[in-house]
């Protein structure tokens, strides 16, 4: 058994899915009764595959209404949780991008997907990179929702000491979601938010995977050192549609413009009308056909 085949056996029993998931689009028959803990979800039965991975403050199922507007004849979507996060809560791991991608691609092998888009939030962004890095061949597509670029997010002191504070700070995390979505959403759904953040993720991992995505050279804090996959992806000539939210300041347009732009030709920016950092609550059924839309003519 190569490595791939011996990781896929080791993390997926069963193919998660809105209604079980024993067809030929799982790659073979799975047994839907199996009581181990599944790694992702998947809906649709399309031909279009899209592997769909989450931010820092997310899981699988944390893709809000946006899930319920997405074209499942079409399209098939896979939903991932990492290590540490949703339905893998204490499974302990590195919690790296690396890592990250590794699993992901055990995922598609597992559902028998030999090309595949990928699209990521926030974080997400940066591991569909490492994707694209470590499979070149199979990705046909690249989404970016307010994504974490292959040259991480800077920070300096102030911000560092704020997201930091996320780990075991639950007013912490609601400042951050507030901020980035222009202090315009509700405090109903800001504490919404940071529950299912609390509760779905494991905060080791939380942690972990800040210091991975985050750029602290401008801090006194040690440097993220993972700042090579620029070099691995730079100048690939895959289609890429980045989304960035008028109103997320952190990952703004002029921020995605200096990152993503620079790094691929063919990117495509959009800037979400009446949208911050969490397109897929704020604008669901506009980031769903803006998407789809993409992925219909490119591939």
């Amino acid at each position: 058994m190569n490595r791939r085949a011996s990781v896929v056996s080791a993390m997926l029993a069963s193919a998660g899915s809105e209604s079980g998931c024993g067809g030929s689009g799982c790659g073979g028959g799975h047994d839907d009764t199996d009581p181990r803990k599944e790694t992702f979800w998947k809906t649709g039965t399309g031909p279009n595959k899209v592997l769909c991975l989450h931010g820092w403050f997310g899981c699988a199922k944390a893709w809000g209404p946006f899930v319920d507007c997405l074209d499942t004849r079409n399209f098939t979507y896979a939903f991932m949780d990492y290590r540490g996060y949703g339905r893998r809560r204490g499974s302990g791991g590195d919690y790296t991008i690396a890592e990250i991608a590794g699993d992901a691609l055990a995922v598609v092998d597992y559902l028998g997907w030999k090309r595949f888009s990928v699209l990521g939030h926030s974080m997400g962004g940066l591991a569909a990179q490492q994707v694209l890095a470590d499979a070149p061949d199979r990705v046909q597509a690249l989404v970016g929702v307010s994504p974490v670029p292959a040259g991480s997010v800077p920070f300096d002191d102030a911000g560092w000491a704020l997201f930091s504070s996320a780990v075991g700070d639950a007013d912490a995390r609601r400042s951050i979601m507030d901020s980035s979505t222009g202090f315009r959403l509700t405090g109903t759904w800001l504490d919404a938010m940071v529950r299912g953040s609390l509760e779905h993720s494991d905060a080791e991992a939380f942690a972990a995977y800040l210091h991975v995505w985050s750029d602290t050279s401008g801090t006194s804090n040690t440097p993220n050192t993972s700042l090579s996959l620029i070099d691995r992806i730079q100048g690939k000539t895959l289609p890429v549609l980045i989304v960035a939210g008028e109103y997320d300041a952190g990952i703004s347009g002029q921020f995605c413009r200096d990152t993503w732009l620079r790094y691929y030709p063919n990117a495509v920016l959009e800037v979400m009308a009446n949208a911050g950092h969490y397109a897929m609550n704020e604008t669901p059924v506009r980031l769903a056909k803006l998407i789809e839309d993409f992925l219909r003519d490119k591939l």
